[in-house]
């Protein structure tokens, strides 16, 4: 087979066809471990993309589409967009010590931000101008749930609504799915080729909330986000940390083209999930990036890497990618022994270096 583009081999495998390799982008890659493997501080984003030859690039949305306040800049204290406060980090992303909602006077006087805002595409502009055509050009945003529980409401009044006041729930739901559903519909106009939500929907052991609890206040909304994007031809991407696998049924029947991570640290098995799932939506995973990336050796992560897609990679249907994101605590060498064994092994057929595949939705493994 010829060599494909990065949106060709990613198309591919979403449509579970197998395509030239097994694909591999990563939602966020830490910038400390970008400039170690570039070895130049100075490169950018789109560098270490061009230099490592990703199959897609990634606008995340709290990193290039969300606004920001200064507060406290001696504590790192922000408010973003919604109007939550946010202790920042080392890393790329923060983490909410404030909802904005604290009272029903707060429900009713609250203005959410505007998704048509032209600034917020200013970034999507330049790398469709640069890769459309070549890389998949992923638009990203948070889940709806994350939003309204984290950023609006607070955790654990969230959860308490859920029971409680269920009407407070569905409209913080409301109000951040109306944000997502006009900016995944703006970034497409602007030339995406993919959608990403991305939120956890599960702990290590299991689901956040009850499949009752799911299906009501989670579901819609991503049904809307997924149908909005088939609408428009471009397939929608799932993430959730987390054993989902007591809900992975109704992510798959909610329509979602592809679902990441397959956290290994929440038991998830990938072969499993090729066996149950894999005629149905594409996975993506699950070199763990708690572990192997980050403590073992390039011959470990080359082993796992190999094993994934042992695993995953049969008849399409698998994009090889860490079990979350890299993040600073990955060693850079064991990054670079990931993205170098999936183009070695990676290559279809798999037949030429593997004997014994998991058969995608053959229900065994």
């Amino acid at each position: 087979m010829q060599k494909l583009t990065g949106l060709e081999r990613i198309l591919r495998t979403v449509k579970h066809q197998e395509p030239d390799r097994v694909p591999h982008f990563e939602m966020l890659i830490d910038k400390k471990v970008r400039d170690a493997i570039t070895r130049d501080s100075s490169a950018t984003y789109e560098d270490f993309i061009e230099k490592m030859d990703l199959d897609a690039v990634v606008i995340f949305d709290k990193t290039w589409t969300w606004t920001y306040e200064v507060v406290d800049a001696a504590r790192g204290i922000r408010r973003d967009q919604w109007g939550s406060l946010v202790q920042s980090t080392t890393t790329d992303l923060g983490y909410v010590v404030e909802p904005a909602i604290k009272s029903k006077k707060d429900i009713d006087t609250y203005v959410p931000p505007n998704p048509d805002d032209s600034w917020r595409y200013e970034y999507l502009r330049r790398l469709v101008k640069r890769w459309k055509g070549q890389r998949a050009i992923i638009a990203h945003c948070t889940d709806v749930f994350e939003t309204a529980r984290a950023s609006l409401i607070g955790e654990v009044p969230y959860f308490e609504a859920m029971v409680e006041a269920p009407e407070v729930c569905e409209w913080a739901n409301s109000i951040v799915a109306d944000y997502n559903l006009r900016f995944f519909r703006n970034c497409v106009d602007e030339g995406a080729d993919i959608i990403m939500v991305s939120g956890d929907w599960a702990m290590t052991e299991q689901p956040m909330v009850s499949r009752t609890h799911t299906k009501r206040f989670l579901i819609p909304a991503f049904r809307k986000i997924v149908d909005l994007a088939h609408s428009r031809g471009v397939p929608c991407f799932k993430h959730s940390d987390g054993n989902i696998m007591p809900i992975f049924d109704l992510v798959v029947d909610a329509g979602a083209d592809g679902i990441h991570p397959i956290d290994p640290m929440a038991g998830m098995d990938m072969a499993e999930c090729k066996a149950r799932f894999g005629r149905k939506i594409c996975l993506m995973g699950n070199v763990s990036c708690a572990f192997s990336l980050v403590t073992g050796t390039t011959d470990e992560v080359r082993k796992e890497t190999k094993e994934v897609i042992r695993r995953g990679g049969k008849g399409g249907g698998l994009i090889c990618m860490s079990s979350n994101t890299i993040h600073s605590g990955v060693k850079p060498e064991n990054y670079v022994a990931m993205i170098k064994a999936i183009k070695e092994y990676g290559k279809y057929p798999l037949e030429d270096h593997f004997d014994n595949l998991v058969m995608p939705g053959s229900g065994a493994i």
